[in-house]
């Protein structure tokens, strides 16, 4: 065997089956490629089989030491070509806890071999995105250190550790539906250490269920159950974003790391030879930052709800109509499955007002669209990658969350932080309007730009050499992914 391969850490990362936990695990794992690691990145086959549609046969092969491997995900398969097909969330959370261990044990022992006749280094360590816990069984049935990364805020993190609390105190399930509009998720959070100025409605949305038997609850819990003192987690986050979820999580664990906003983080260092591995499951549309280059300086708004939110043809109609009377030009991304039920049909009226003034486009590279300095507002879900993507690029946001964190999200960004709006569920085209004209000339646009680019610059100072967020992933390297190498 060469030196190399018995000197140089092999760290093998498996996320969440899911496009906003693949992409900041990517960043990890191009992070630890650049301090010296062997990468061996772990999706599923169906995740492979969209990432080769969507970046081309080629798109994965990458470098001899950052590879890709696939596990069977245990479900009923899904067409991978069909862009308006996804997978169940229920569903695939399910087979995590059932299926993922054997054929991932099964992985790492074929790793091994690999390494036994010198190909590759020795699996040394295990990143796991933290709500996938077969990893940590794993790692203890190897003796391997096991790093949990969490791809979701700190407050999020803080509320599902706290589910079983919820769950005893009687505060999840839902006594019945009256309890979603009655006033009851109006109260404060009293429980949870950190959160206090939080409300229910806050908190991740699985609390709303009225099942004593909801298996997103069950799947939580188990999370939670796993995730014990002496884990090791990072997390996607800083320290002036929120200070207090932080503090209650570091007196709940040994090993704690804040490493955000891995957007900056890795622009620190130069990474050409890693450009090509992407992670988007659309194919991008390059159409739009050639669009931009005509438009004037924080001009346009940017519209993007994910890559899960699902919505009603009437929302969706409500919201066209709110962009094109708001008379501001927009770029937006409309993915396939984005209607529930059908295919985006916007009339020829829409399309004969918008033409001079908007794009709309299947899907994008989110970061480098941000960073254009023709935008200067993001309509947005909420969900975490977009929240840490806007701060990191100065763009004041109107929020409109759906499900998962993007409510706990939301809270943070119109009422902690003062940097966005939020729309109503019940979206109506005159709020948007008025809205959109809000964030992009009204008062209040003009003082959360202000707010955002403070945030910014500190998210800046925390990534830099020197910064916090810098010096703990060189701590957990050493701390976590190093200790048994």
């Amino acid at each position: 065997m060469s030196c190399i391969a018995e000197t140089q850490p092999h760290a093998v990362l498996t996320p969440y089956p899911a496009q906003g936990h693949i992409n900041p695990l990517l960043k990890l794992a191009k992070l630890l490629h650049l301090r010296g690691f062997h990468i061996t990145f772990v999706n599923t086959e169906y995740v492979h089989k969209r990432l080769l549609k969507s970046r081309g046969s080629k798109a994965l092969d990458g470098l001899s030491d950052f590879c890709f491997e696939t596990i069977p995900d245990g479900l009923h398969p899904v067409d991978a070509d069909d862009d308006s097909q996804h997978q169940d969330l229920v569903s695939l959370c399910d087979s995590t806890r059932k299926n993922f261990l054997h054929p991932f044990l099964n992985l790492l022992a074929r790793l091994n071999r690999s390494a036994t006749v010198g190909l590759i280094p020795p699996v040394t360590c295990l990143v796991s995105d933290c709500f996938m816990t077969f990893p940590i069984q794993a790692a203890q049935e190897l003796a391997l250190p096991v790093l949990l990364f969490c791809p979701a805020s700190a407050a999020t993190l803080l509320s599902i550790i706290h589910f079983p609390t919820l769950v005893e105190k009687g505060i999840t399930p839902l006594k019945d539906e009256s309890y979603l509009t009655n006033g009851y998720l109006n109260a404060k959070v009293e429980c949870i250490p950190g959160m206090q100025s939080f409300r229910l409605k806050d908190l991740p949305t699985y609390i709303r269920t009225t099942d004593p038997k909801d298996l997103m609850i069950e799947f939580l819990i188990e999370v939670a159950g796993r995730v014990h003192r002496d884990c090791a987690i990072v997390i996607n986050t800083f320290d002036e974003l929120e200070s207090n979820a932080l503090n209650a999580l570091s007196s709940m664990f040994s090993s704690f790391y804040t490493i955000g906003p891995l957007p900056l983080l890795l622009n620190q260092s130069p990474q050409k030879h890693l450009a090509s591995l992407g992670s988007n499951l659309w194919k991008e549309d390059s159409e739009c930052l050639e669009w931009l280059e005509n438009k004037k300086p924080r001009s346009v708004v940017y519209v993007n709800f994910g890559s899960v939110v699902v919505m009603s043809a009437e929302q969706l109609l409500e919201f066209a109509w709110g962009l094109a009377n708001s008379k501001k030009p927009f770029l937006w991304i409309i993915r396939p499955d984005l209607v529930i039920g059908g295919s985006v049909i916007l009339s020829s009226e829409f399309v004969n007002e918008t033409r001079d003034r908007g794009l709309i486009a299947s899907w994008c590279q989110q970061e480098q669209v941000l960073n254009h300095p023709s935008i200067g507002g993001f309509l947005t879900h909420c969900g975490w990658n977009s929240t840490t993507e806007s701060v990191c690029a100065g763009v004041p946001m109107l929020c409109w969350p759906f499900f998962a964190d993007q409510q706990t999200n939301c809270r943070y960004i119109c009422n902690e932080w003062d940097i966005g709006i939020e729309i109503n569920t019940n979206v109506r085209r005159e709020e948007v309007g008025k809205l959109v004209n809000e964030l992009m000339v009204g008062e209040k646009g003009k003082k959360m730009r202000q707010k955002i680019m403070e945030l910014k610059k500190k998210a800046e100072e925390r990534t830099r050499p020197g910064g916090g967020s810098y010096m703990n992933l060189d701590r957990v390297i050493k701390e976590v992914l190093l200790k048994q190498h």
